[in-house]
């Protein structure tokens, strides 16, 4: 067998064989291709012709006739050997990784990246990433939390998750907040529309037209917000959002409200409001424990979908579009399930407790 640039010598007994293998029913038709790659050169057609007929790439042709010319047809039925995959990293360098991460910082750094480390202990950036995302490690992620201090913890929690799970019969259950100082903003230039291969964009510097305040109370029961928009946060304002609730609920049922601690919802003349409307009743959260209140997860729906990519020319445009939020959601409820019950809240935070304090009870006090 002798080979050129654009030329092959096949003998007798190796075309037999190659023919019987284009003609084989059983034969791996990445098998066949092979084979015909080689016949087609031994009969004189150029190796671009090769690869345009057969519907493969020059290297494919290439690769497969230098193959036939280093092992004959052997060659041509199975695939070069593949070299072996890397080594596997040592537990020990595993562990260091894990140790470094865990118990030390690159000099003044708050925290390592996959590159610093990788290059602190010698070994590849992948490898770092590989390492952290098996044990679940992620140093570039913080989250933020608060234990509280109320010396009520577990009764207000218990009260309020009670009201989630398991609210009392004929009487609705409202969870009210105010979401403040929510600002009218204007950017200082257009925004370019979202186009086939680029997102929308918007200036980071804005104009600033003012502020409003929305109060507003979620039924927790079929997802349906009360909303209104008032220029301030004070007991006023708060003692009229309680009148636009006394109007919009049902005369015979009693209402459960869960408030958050702020002083305007506990002043006298609020005081004297609730004692003249005893259908009303409040449940206070915990202090520093806003997330028992739900209607912060409507309030961030109403943040990420109405507000923050919002372009407001006026305090009225900006109540306007929330306005027009709340008659959305209202078409269309969603209700917020609340899923964890009182007694797996209390002791995921007695664990936090336990790892922050000596003294294991003082997440309670």
């Amino acid at each position: 067998m002798n080979t050129t640039r654009s030329r092959m010598t096949v003998s007798e007994d190796e075309r037999r064989v190659l023919e019987r293998l284009v003609r084989g029913r059983n034969c791996p038709q990445k098998v066949v291709l092979h084979t015909r790659i080689v016949l087609y050169f031994a009969d004189g057609i150029r190796k671009a012709g090769i690869a345009r007929e057969l519907s493969t790439s020059r290297p494919t042709v290439d690769l497969w006739l230098s193959r036939f010319a280093e092992l004959g047809c052997d060659g041509l039925l199975r695939d070069a050997p593949r070299p072996g995959g890397r080594k596997p990293l040592a537990c020990e360098k595993e562990a260091e990784i894990i140790e470094w991460t865990l118990q030390r910082k690159p000099k003044g750094q708050t925290h390592w990246s996959s590159r610093t480390l990788a290059k602190a202990l010698g070994v590849g950036s992948t490898t770092v990433l590989n390492v952290w995302h098996k044990h679940g490690l992620k140093p570039y992620r913080t989250k933020t939390f608060k234990l509280s201090n109320d010396p009520h913890f577990v009764e207000k929690v218990r009260d309020v998750v009670g009201l989630y799970m398991n609210p009392p019969e004929k009487a609705l259950v409202l969870s009210v907040d105010e979401k403040s100082q929510i600002q009218a903003l204007d950017r200082t230039q257009p925004s370019l529309p979202m186009k086939k291969g680029r997102c929308g964009t918007m200036t980071h510097d804005y104009k600033r037209h003012g502020t409003t305040t929305l109060f507003a109370a979620l039924n927790v029961l079929d997802g349906c917000v009360i909303g209104q928009c008032l220029s301030r946060h004070r007991q006023d304002e708060f003692l009229r959002f309680l009148r636009t609730i006394d109007r919009e609920t049902p005369k015979d049922m009693d209402v459960h409200m869960i408030l958050d601690n702020y002083q305007t919802h506990k002043t006298a003349k609020v005081e004297q409001w609730f004692a003249k409307h005893p259908r009303f009743h409040r449940h206070f959260t915990p202090t520093s424990s806003s997330w028992l209140n739900i209607i912060e997860r409507f309030f961030s729906e109403l943040t990420s979908k109405a507000i923050r990519r919002g372009v407001f020319c006026s305090v009225r445009e900006l109540e306007q579009a929330i306005i027009a939020f709340l008659d959305s959601h209202n078409q269309d409820p969603k209700i917020f399930l609340w899923k964890k019950d009182a007694d797996t809240i209390l002791a995921k935070v007695a664990r936090a407790g336990q790892v922050l304090c000596k003294e294991p009870s003082c997440a309670l006090h």
